[in-house]
């Protein structure tokens, strides 16, 4: 995720800080905008947000943020990396939903005219829908084998499957 802040950090605070989370400033800008969101609860104070960044990213063991100004401090962009479990899922996501497996082959062999979820999970004797749809559903409908009755509302209630012309084969 990144950033983007308008103005950019005052010149009185070194980039080198701001990444350690030193970030104090002797001069604020806008400090009656400052003030009012302080009054909303909307901000806790001054120079509170970069090190409460700082805490949270490495208490939940993410790559610490990537601070970017320019010389003319006019904006500046914090960078937050994701969690490296999270990239680690999502490139095993991709893998998994370009093969055929066991499961997909399964859920073609059951799979007959126009069905719902719900009938082809309890045809599976599946309990678990995330577990159906990461390693049933979505790579049979990743691989072409099955596709959506109604493709533009994959989330409606009238949403059936059926196998398509490479499923039958």
């Amino acid at each position: 995720m990144a950033i983007l802040s308008f103005p950019g950090p005052d010149r009185s605070i070194r980039l080198a800080d701001l990444e350690a989370g030193r970030s104090v400033s002797r001069r604020y800008r806008n400090r009656r905008i400052g003030e009012y969101l302080k009054e909303l609860d909307l901000t806790e104070g001054r120079s509170t947000g970069v090190p409460k960044i700082l805490k949270a990213m490495a208490a939940n063991g993410s790559l610490a943020p990537r601070f970017e100004t320019d010389d003319d401090r006019i904006a500046y962009v914090i960078r937050l990396p994701s969690h490296p479990f999270a990239q680690a899922q999502e490139e095993s996501e991709v893998k998994a939903t370009g093969e055929v497996t066991g499961e997909v082959e399964r859920l073609i062999l059951i799979l007959h005219g126009e069905m719902t979820r719900q009938q082809i999970q309890d045809l599976l004797t599946l309990k678990h829908e995330n577990y159906f749809r990461s390693a049933y559903l979505l790579p049979a409908l990743a691989s072409g084998l099955i596709e959506m009755t109604q493709p533009d509302k994959p989330r409606s209630s009238k949403q059936r499957y059926r196998l398509t012309a490479a499923g039958k084969q």
